[in-house]
């Protein structure tokens, strides 16, 4: 390994010891959903907060043996307040979610029972079960539990549960300003009349889309041509807007690459240059004057989208208190040839084999520019360096789109 080259494991770590921490808000409720929380959520009260009913029908007090029959006295409906079980022979006609009624220890469900005259009989056959169809107060959780910690985002579980106990604010991780620059002469915008070797803008889109489904909305897109000059006063601007700054292109060795250049001049520390994998090799990582990460990302669009899941993303979703995710371990399907000396990032397609297990398919890419076939992947494994082949059946992680 070239000296300047380092371990994508070591990428990873020095990514994670130089990430600031972006802070915390609190938002109400309806603008929490896809944040990630900032303090530890605790049960109001016990859940559920009474002996509940379960299913509709009618409420008895269990004995043996039961009585043949059971006279409706009332009706127990969810939200009112609880009712009295007179007696043995008797019910109450009871609806899903209400309390159940004082001197009431089974549920028998409304398909269990047919009428006859004004009473309820059981369907030949059935026994019921005394507790049957209760759902105990606190067996849930019991007040002061605490249901929610810091660090997880808020999806529709999480949702509920800060509304069922009365959280109407709530403390969140504060979603940082991230600019998303694209490098090149030859870029032109997605509206835009194509000259002779021009193409289209993809690699901002694709990450600004790859960071809207993790919850970052906070966005800017904008694109420099590749002039040493240009690229300074650009990315001056931007260090001063924003607190992310995610560059793509301009990192490699080529006569017209100034974004480290750039980045020297307006006084960030590089941190890295090169890691030893395929694709991806150029990318680099540093630290502005004012504490602002930058990730100088590949140009090609293979290289670009490995790193940003790879590297960018879990980093921002880390320095936003999320601990990480377990390791999705996936199994290939298929020969792969690799490299003795770069860990390597192959595109793979889940899918199922004949027995229903999740497999992964590679969906090689032709090269780090083959944008095309990223479509028919879900994501990308990383395959460790030091061997030529990886055999169908290794197991490696995935990392997702």
């Amino acid at each position: 390994m070239s000296r300047d080259l380092i371990s994508v494991a070591e990428a990873e770590a020095l990514i994670a010891e130089h990430m600031p921490s972006f802070g915390v808000e609190r938002v109400t409720l309806g603008a929490a959903v896809g944040r990630v929380l900032r303090e530890p959520v605790y049960a109001e009260r016990d859940h559920p907060p009474f002996d509940r009913v379960m299913m509709d029908g009618i409420g008895i007090r269990w004995s043996q043996p039961l009585p043949d029959s059971f006279a409706p006295v009332g009706t127990q409906l969810a939200g009112a307040a609880r009712q009295t079980l007179q007696g043995a022979g008797t019910c109450l006609e009871v609806t899903t979610g209400a309390v159940v009624p004082e001197g009431c220890d089974c549920i028998i469900p409304v398909e269990q029972t047919r009428r006859r005259g004004d009473r309820y009989v059981l369907a030949d056959g059935y026994r019921p079960a005394k507790g049957q169809f209760i759902h105990p107060r606190g067996s849930d959780c019991r007040a002061g539990t605490r249901v929610l910690d810091s660090g997880v985002r808020l999806g529709p579980p999480e949702m509920a549960q800060l509304a069922a106990n009365g959280v109407a604010q709530v403390e969140v991780a504060a979603s940082p300003s991230i600019a998303i620059v694209a490098t090149g002469d030859e870029l032109v915008g997605v509206d835009a009349l194509l000259a002779e070797g021009q193409i289209r803008r993809s690699n901002d889109m694709a990450i600004a889309a790859a960071l809207r489904g993790h919850g970052f909305d906070r966005t800017a897109l904008s694109h420099v041509t590749d002039d040493l000059a240009a690229t300074i006063d650009a990315l001056q601007a931007l260090l001063a807007a924003h607190e992310v700054v995610i560059i793509s292109g301009g990192v490699s060795m080529g006569q017209k690459d100034y974004v480290p250049q750039a980045l020297s001049a307006l006084g960030v520390q590089r941190v890295f240059h090169r890691i030893a994998q395929r694709p991806g090799k150029p990318m680099w990582f540093g630290v502005g004057p004012g504490g602002q990460v930058v990730f100088a990302l590949p140009g090609n669009p293979v290289s670009s989208l490995v790193c940003f899941v790879r590297y960018v993303r879990p980093a921002l979703l880390a320095a936003m208190g999320m601990g990480p995710d377990a390791p999705y371990y996936v199994r290939l399907d298929s020969d792969v040839e690799t490299s003795q000396a770069l860990t390597c990032f192959v595109p793979v397609r889940m899918q199922q084999d004949s027995s229903g297990c999740s497999m992964a398919h590679p969906a090689l890419s032709r090269t780090s520019g083959d944008f095309s076939s990223l479509t028919r992947a879900h994501g990308v494994v990383q395959l460790p360096a030091g061997q030529a082949l990886v055999p169908a059946g290794a197991v490696a992680v995935l990392y997702r789109w």
